[in-house]
């Protein structure tokens, strides 16, 4: 197993969904946690190629200014803007709402940022429980806070769009099920679904929420748990993908983040106004079959 076995493809027009949405224009601005790296960095170009205005922010000043160049390598008819933030500061969130209106109308939010550790409960650290559920959870509830009033004053009663957007939240199969060693991750995500319908329920079903789970993704955070995983069990490197992380499934590899970020595009768009407390659950049939 070689590092060459989880690089992830790169994004380009020939991968990304493409939505003909009125709203879908330079002038709307979506919000993207986690915007850095994996599904973050891929879901903020897929919208920017999709005409958006993206306010991607992370900590991570490199991988930023990394989702900015992919974004002008393949011409993005929209725009990748940077914001650094930590999702652990109130008002660094806030900060990224304000940053955001300062480019346009929000009428989108991406929450994707994530974090993983590996322990048994018994031997779970208490101060990475609670950072793993601000940055997954709590900051997820304070973007939709300070978002959903931009969201409601948003659009125009003329075109018909007058506060119509949508919060996108990236949850996992981990947020339907659970497995050993992940108590942190498996609470944040069943959490950050019950968000999701909470957001929906206040929406008046113009401002949509909707979460996505899916199985697992060729990012740093799902590859750098592997040997942790191997580890914490007793097995190889190989027996965990192959037996843990892909052993249930029936489609027998991960995803690309571009592939998931082509379900925040659908998420948001038009096509998707029924979809409003729901789950995108793109899991390779890891959950509904045995």
């Amino acid at each position: 197993m070689t590092d060459d076995d989880f690089a992830p493809a790169a994004v380009s027009h020939e991968n990304v969904m493409t939505v003909a949405d009125d709203r879908f224009a330079p002038g709307n601005v979506a919000i993207v946690t986690g915007a850095a790296s994996g599904i973050g960095r891929a879901t903020a170009v897929a919208l920017a190629a999709n005409g958006l205005t993206v306010l991607a922010t992370d900590l991570d000043e490199d991988g930023l200014a990394d989702a900015v160049e992919r974004a002008d390598e393949i011409g993005v008819d929209g725009s990748v803007e940077t914001h650094e933030a930590d999702l652990t500061n109130d008002d660094d969130i806030e900060g990224i709402v304000d940053a955001a209106a300062e480019l346009g109308d929000v009428r989108f939010v991406a929450n994707i940022a994530g974090l993983q550790h590996i322990d048994p409960i018994d031997e779970f650290p208490v101060e990475k429980f609670d950072l793993m559920h601000q940055v997954m959870l709590r900051a997820p509830f304070l973007l939709a806070k300070h978002a959903m009033p931009h969201i409601r004053e948003s659009g125009s009663e003329a075109a018909g769009t007058s506060g119509t957007g949508a919060i996108g939240n990236m949850a996992s199969i981990h947020g339907h099920t659970a497995t050993e060693d992940k108590a942190a991750y498996i609470s944040a995500k069943f959490g950050l679904r019950g968000l999701t319908q909470a957001i929906a329920a206040e929406g008046d079903g113009t401002l949509r929420a909707f979460s996505v789970s899916t199985g697992y993704v060729k990012t740093p955070l799902v590859t750098e748990q592997i040997p942790d995983t191997a580890a914490e069990r007793g097995i190889s490197e190989q027996e965990v993908v192959e037996d843990v992380m892909l052993g249930d499934a029936k489609v027998k590899e991960m995803m690309e983040p571009v592939e998931v970020a082509n379900l925040f595009v659908l998420g948001f768009s038009e096509h998707a106004r029924h979809l409003d407390g729901g789950d995108l659950t793109w899991d390779g049939g890891h959950l509904y079959t045995y």
